[in-house]
């Protein structure tokens, strides 16, 4: 049994429209202003004990619904992104994907664990096929199990893998798209303008592949070979009625002219690491001018690399390889992160793409640099706009606000496995940066966002995947924090964001630092969907709290999508409903847009309308709205007349 820190009391769900004919609809949890958030104290993230399946937990405002181990070939080994489509949820493992069937979020089915390693196995779906990224250099062709022993081989697979999911209990595997530097990750864009291709953009960041095992590969820099393979993404074209055609049709050198980016240095925590890293010979590499401790996942992945070149077929290394490795290294890190002149160098490579096709922008986060990419042509994306940050680290995701005129940006500072949440971290390292979109499509900085409970040593904590909760009139984020758990927070004002809601384990081991925690963490139709790097898939949904009302969960619900992948972000347009009115009116009366008097009449007369006297809205928008000019919020009031509107004629 897991000991659950349940903190806060329990909030009441009752809805507003419980009343009678002649009183005014009380809300059971009166909304608060954002400025009056009071997250329990002292925080109960703090001091967790450790555990890997019976982790001490904290949860506030949120609602477990269930915890699922990963299944049996898949325990111990890192599960990553999730894609969603009708009732199923995929998730990609480093062995292979996971498919949920989540039609009772309480007791989720495991419908089929299809074996095929290659990490990452970042995972994205469209109509009846499926697509994962494959970048590690022991993935193969064939889904076999047993790796790639040989430096160069053609049964290596680093790119995208193509199944078709019709029957989604047996995947078949119709076809692969090799690129130089494999998938890291990728994305997938649907053109509103194209009904019979999809696109997907693809992101490496491993070396580039030998020439003896795709030709086509150029580890070199641009200028001296046109051809490179470095400082570039691919698209690839799938026609969705052939998808084994699927092909690179362009490598788009969005980076052009970008210099090296300003960076900070190392916390003091992380130099005194260094310092003892370095006494005991561990693998110590330099990184935009710093020095940085090599993650022992990596040190593994290189290392494998090398013992295949030097033909070290026992699976143990020896001290022969770890020498090589060592000389190579350098060079190593200079392919991944910039070339031989990095220092003077902007990026050479995005980490993630955000599409958002409805308004033809993308958002790339690619290492050093924000982008702002406009997508209206999918096969040439083009830089509009570019921005630079010495808080920042490494520029790993982003998300726009519904109305494409925000957009955030994470950090992934440590790259994922390391403790970037501790109490004497800097608050603007390893956390989101926001911006505002101007009619020139530049961004400009507004505001710094990081989880707000501080996290041990032993906890590898930064900012990585999350999403938008589509509540109406608000931009509400769901993001994970790996070993920090998952924050919800409000950035409506983009110069003030505000946590509203959080859950968190204890460490996964309470003696030495363990992979864990939430890789990935969406919203999908009504249900907040957690990738446990280590524990499997978690379930929840937002309760009701002061600062998001029992309306404005029912409203965001009102959204129902067929898929959604995550760095593929759709545009959220709200249905006609009570719901969305009443959570007008309770945004009005957080934010003060109108007088109590007023709040009350609209709630009164919205609960008899409900009850059948549609009369009273046509009124009720009327009056409302010859108010609006008064109203610091008149945008809201305007768009809530016409709310009631659209509900009289229906």
């Amino acid at each position: 049994m897991l000991a659950l820190a349940v903190v806060l009391g329990a909030y009441g769900c009752s809805s507003s429209s419980m009343m009678d004919d002649t009183s005014a609809t009380v809300p059971a949890i009166e909304p608060k202003p954002m400025t009056e958030v009071t997250p329990p104290s002292p925080d109960p993230r703090v001091g967790l004990k450790a555990g890997l399946f019976d982790a001490e937990e904290a949860i506030w405002n949120l609602n477990m619904l269930s915890q699922t181990p990963p299944p049996k070939d898949f325990v111990g080994v890192t599960n990553s992104d999730l894609a969603f489509k009708d009732n199923y949820v995929f998730q990609g493992n480093y062995n292979g994907v996971i498919v949920w069937d989540v039609s009772n979020p309480r007791s989720p089915e495991l419908v089929v664990d299809y074996l095929c390693p290659a990490s990452q196995s970042d995972v994205s779906v469209y109509g009846n096929l499926l697509f994962v990224s494959g970048e590690g250099f022991g993935g193969r062709l064939d889904c076999g199990t047993e790796g790639v022993q040989t430096a160069v081989s053609q049964e290596r697979l680093r790119g995208i893998r193509i199944f078709d999911i019709t029957n989604v209990e047996e995947p078949k595997y119709i076809a692969n798209v090799q690129t130089c530097r494999g998938s890291h990750t990728h994305s997938l864009l649907k053109d509103p303008e194209d009904d019979e291709n999809v696109y997907v953009y693809v992101s490496g960041s491993a070396p580039v592949r030998p020439a003896e095992e795709m030709p086509e590969c150029v580890n070199a820099m641009p200028e001296d070979d046109p051809n490179s393979s470095l400082f570039r993404i691919e698209v690839i074209k799938v026609p969705l009625d052939n998808p084994q055609e699927a092909a690179i049709v362009s490598s788009p050198r969005i980076f052009e002219d970008l210099k090296a980016p300003p960076t900070h240095g190392l916390a003091p925590a992380d130099l005194e690491r260094v310092r003892e890293a370095k006494e005991r010979g561990a693998f110590v590499v330099e990184i935009g001018g710093s020095p940085r401790v090599l993650p022992d996942r990596f040190v593994n992945q290189l290392m494998g690399n090398v013992m295949q070149q030097r033909g070290n077929e026992t699976g143990e290394p020896t001290a022969a390889d770890s020498a090589a490795l060592r000389e190579q290294l350098p060079d190593m890190i200079a392919q991944m992160f910039g070339g031989g002149d990095a220092k003077e160098r902007g990026p050479n490579q995005c980490h993630d793409i955000t599409l958002y096709p409805e308004i033809g922008l993308a958002g790339g986060a690619c290492e050093g640099y924000g982008l702002l990419l406009d997508i209206t042509d999918p096969v040439n994306p083009k830089r509009v706009d570019a921005v630079a940050d010495s808080n920042f680290s490494y520029w790993h995701s982003a998300t726009f606000s519904n109305d494409g005129k925000k957009i955030l940006f994470t950090d992934e500072w440590g790259g994922g496995g390391q403790p970037k949440c501790r109490e004497t971290d800097p608050y603007e390292w390893g956390a989101n940066a926001l911006f505002t979109i101007n009619d020139n499509r530049e961004m400009e900085f507004q505001s710094y966002y990081k989880l707000p409970a501080p996290q041990t040593e032993l906890e590898n904590c930064v900012a990585h995947n999350g999403s938008l909760i589509p509540v109406p009139g608000r931009e509400i984020m769901v993001q994970s924090w790996y070993q920090g758990g998952i924050s919800v927070f409000d950035w409506t004002d983009v110069s003030n964001p505000v946590e509203i809601a959080f859950h968190d384990r204890g460490p996964t081991d309470s003696t030495s630092m363990g992979m864990g925690g939430s890789w990935s963490v969406y919203w999908y139709n009504g249900l907040i969907i957690n990738s446990e790097i280590a524990r499997g898939l978690d379930i929840f949904e937002l309760e009701p709290s002061p600062y998001i009302t029992q309306n404005e969960i029912d409203a965001a619900n009102t959204i129902e999508l067929d898929y959604l992948n995550a760095q593929g972000q759709p545009m959220f347009e709200w249905p006609t409903t009570f719901a969305l009115a009443k959570a007008y009116v309770d945004q009005l009366d957080r934010n003060d847009g109108l007088s109590d008097a007023d709040i009350a009449s609209l709630r009164a007369g919205i609960s008899s309308a409900e009850r059948g006297n549609k009369n009273v809205l046509n009124e009720l928008a009327g009056t409302i709205e010859a108010k609006a000019g008064s109203s610091s919020h008149s945008e809201k009031v305007h768009t809530l007349a016409q709310t009631l509107r659209d509900l009289a004629s229906m």
